[in-house]
């Protein structure tokens, strides 16, 4: 797993580490600033990065949501380490060059001791070298393309083998041959798609047909009609966005449906099912980790928060509880490490659990992803989404697909 250890190796490359844990300053040594965050008073900062405006702000803004709930939830119960989270929140404004630039100002400038955000992987790659040449923390909340693993990020949506090949694996369970593919034009859905297609070959199935459209693309009848046209008995679904309204409206218009064409979306929860309209998305699928209809006491709690504070209307979503579950498993990694220093944190990730909404999750330390429960789901007449099929547990985190010979050379 050479493209892993060239990425852990890398953890030792930021310079110097001071325990920000211990004191309020800081030294340098190597070529990295040393950090500047400042533990000396009752407070400590941390940064919230989401897109609230532009294409992606249908999605993100749930997230902050999410993660402003964590804050509160988190000072209301003493803190981390008996200091009070002040957030910096920032914009990413769906622009992955925005996301690299505000994270270089919430690292170097507002000196916060994590970073939360991203949503799309062109956000998160154009962030990443930022975390490792600053030496600092990134909390990526979303489920991605998998084939990556940084010391300095900590992945707590789905890689690969716990979203994609579920999916696909529902699909191939359910008879279908002939898979379409329509994804947003960036770094996720492509890679997701090269992952299919080797699935597809190795498994019997048949791709009659892979597009893509930019981000916020709202035009979908050339694409549709392909569709259409391609013999298609399901729909693999990586758009992100404000896209997916135009796809399924068109899709509707020329008459396909769940029954003969159904589509598995793996960027579609709660929040878009409203924005799209139940009326064009009933009866689809998608996969995830985590509905807001997950039976579970930590779950009734956080969606009991949430609507407290946001309203009765609002509904959650897995992105959303992956933010909010970030959050406490940093708390847990700077508890356990009795420190707010990187070094001291990433030393002190592995094995760390914390009993989540979607289940129980635990910190691999090795690639910083998480173990985590697959759930197909299908999206009901009110809005929510209900578990079809789940594993039969937590799923480890393989994000370069070791443990498939069809994925060879993948990476």
């Amino acid at each position: 797993m050479a493209a892993l250890a060239v990425a852990l190796g890398l953890t030792g490359c930021g310079g110097a580490r001071t325990d920000a844990g211990s004191s309020g300053g800081s030294t340098s040594s190597g070529d990295a600033a040393a950090s500047c965050v400042d533990t000396s008073g009752d407070a400590v900062k941390i940064g919230f990065l989401n897109s609230l405006s532009g294409t992606m702000a249908i999605s993100e803004q749930t997230v902050r949501d999410a993660l402003d709930l964590a804050a509160e939830e988190i000072n209301a119960d003493g803190g981390v380490l008996g200091k009070q989270l002040e957030v910096v929140g920032e914009d990413g404004a769906s622009e992955p060059t925005v996301f690299a630039e505000k994270a270089e100002k919430l690292i170097s400038s507002d000196c916060v001791a994590a970073v939360f955000g991203g949503w799309t992987s062109s956000s998160r790659k154009a962030m990443l070298p930022v975390f490792e040449s600053k030496d600092a923390l990134l909390f990526y909340p979303v489920q991605y393309e998998g084939l990556e693993a940084s010391p300095n990020i900590f992945y707590t949506g789905a890689t690969t083998n716990q979203q994609i090949v579920p999916g696909m694996d529902y699909l191939k369970e359910q008879g279908k041959t002939k898979v379409f593919l329509v994804g947003s034009d960036y770094v996720f859905p492509r890679t997701a798609n090269k992952i299919i297609n080797a699935y597809a070959e190795a498994n019997g199935i048949e791709i009659v047909g892979e597009e893509y459209a930019p981000l916020g693309h709202t035009d979908f009848s050339t694409i549709v009609n392909k569709l259409k046209a391609s013999g298609a008995d399901a729909v693999f679904n990586t758009l992100n966005g404000d896209s997916n309204v135009a796809f399924f409206k068109e899709y509707k218009n020329v008459g396909l449906g769940v029954d003969t064409t159904p589509v598995v979306s793996v960027s579609i929860a709660e929040e878009e099912v409203g924005g799209i309209g139940v009326e064009n998305i009933e009866g689809q699928l998608t996969a995830w980790n985590y509905y807001q209809t997950v039976e579970s006491p930590a779950n009734t709690t956080f969606v009991e928060a949430f609507k407290a504070k946001y309203g009765e209307d609002r509904v959650t979503s897995d992105p959303m509880e992956a933010a909010y579950t970030s959050l406490y498993l940093w708390k847990g990694m700077v508890e356990k490490a009795e420190s707010f220093d990187v070094a001291a944190v990433q030393d002190a990730a592995d094995g760390v659990t914390f009993e989540a909404p979607e289940g129980t999750v635990t910190v691999n330390g090795e690639n910083h992803h998480i173990a985590k429960t697959a759930l197909i789901g299908k999206i009901g007449a009110d809005g929510l989404i209900y578990t079809e099929w789940s594993s039969d547990e937590a799923i480890e985190p393989d994000p370069f697909l070791e443990g498939y010979d069809w994925a060879e050379g993948l990476s």
